[in-house]
């Protein structure tokens, strides 16, 4: 093959990555046309260009054949912007349409999409449920074939302790000490992922936070509690900011909370005045906002 040759089959492709690549951007911007569980035509016309994205080489059996490439990265790279801006329903929609492909990258973000999707306010109590449970149901399978996957250890965890909570306070204490056996399991194959560093630091946060009261009955109606510090949760959250600086606005919530319990009040202050001006872009960034200004009153 002479160099000519080969210069116009690259030609071709870089044009056609260029078509590509306009096509999917009119496609995307119909992403919020896509509502939760749609399973019209439309939709499945809309996400099907993805199999066409960013074609790379050319095959050295066919010097016209265009090598095939791999979905997986492009629509997980995709679904994280989404779910980085606060797109949670949008994401799902577009994940739930490769969930069928049976990969765990795809899986544990549906179920992230889930997760968060039900800490929104717009779905009823229910609904809330329901989506809990479907990612439980996902992730559990999940669990089972891949359990040295940091992500389905971490997602686990989390969606068991929201389930167990929307199954009532018996429920929630029997899955405590498991909870946070997945957790460490997932901080062991991922020691600094800043996410997974803050769920450590709620679980020791809510633990310390029970009146004694209370952990006396839970003690003796239900099961013996697990024990933990504000010190414990302290350690987790400033971890996470360590890790990521200003990655989620109830960590810096919490840090100035712990610094509160701890009497520690100019750190406290610090940390409560960026909790208070964090940007809202979720239902959690509004409570962040909300509970630190409040908080915030009591050094006035």
């Amino acid at each position: 093959m002479n160099i000519y040759t080969c210069n116009n089959i690259y030609n071709k492709v870089f044009q056609h990555r260029v078509y590509i690549f306009r096509e999917f951007k009119k496609k995307i911007n119909k992403l919020s046309q896509i509502k939760l569980f749609d399973k019209t035509v439309k939709a499945t016309q809309i996400f099907s260009g993805f199999w066409f994205l960013w074609p790379t080489s050319v095959s050295k059996n066919n010097i016209n054949a265009i090598k095939e490439v791999t979905l997986v990265p492009s629509v997980t790279e995709i679904a994280d912007k989404m779910f980085e801006t606060g797109k949670y329903e949008e994401c799902y929609n577009m994940l739930i349409k490769y969930k069928i492909q049976n990969d765990v990258e795809i899986k544990w973000r549906v179920c992230r999409a889930l997760y968060n999707m039900a800490k929104e306010s717009k779905y009823n109590k229910k609904m809330k449920k329901e989506l809990i449970l479907q990612a439980y149901n996902v992730v559990a399978e999940e669990l089972e074939t891949n359990p040295d996957n940091f992500a389905v250890q971490k997602w686990y965890a989390l969606i068991l302790d929201a389930k167990s909570s929307n199954e009532g306070i018996q429920k929630k204490i029997e899955q405590l000490e498991n909870v946070k056996k997945h957790m460490d399991l997932a901080v062991t194959l991922n020691p600094n992922d800043a996410s997974l560093l803050h769920m450590l630091g709620e679980w020791c946060f809510q633990i310390s936070e029970l009146p004694w009261h209370q952990r006396k009955t839970a003690d003796a109606v239900f099961a013996p509690l697990p024990y933990s510090t504000y010190e414990d949760a302290l350690e987790y959250y400033l971890r996470a900011e360590a890790a990521q600086p200003r990655f989620y606005s109830i960590n810096l919530l919490r840090l100035g909370c712990c610094y509160l319990k701890l009497k520690k009040e100019d750190q406290a202050k610090y940390y409560l005045k960026l909790a208070a001006s964090y940007p809202a872009k979720s239902d959690d960034d509004h409570r962040a906002n909300k509970e630190a200004a409040e908080l915030l009153k009591k050094f006035k």
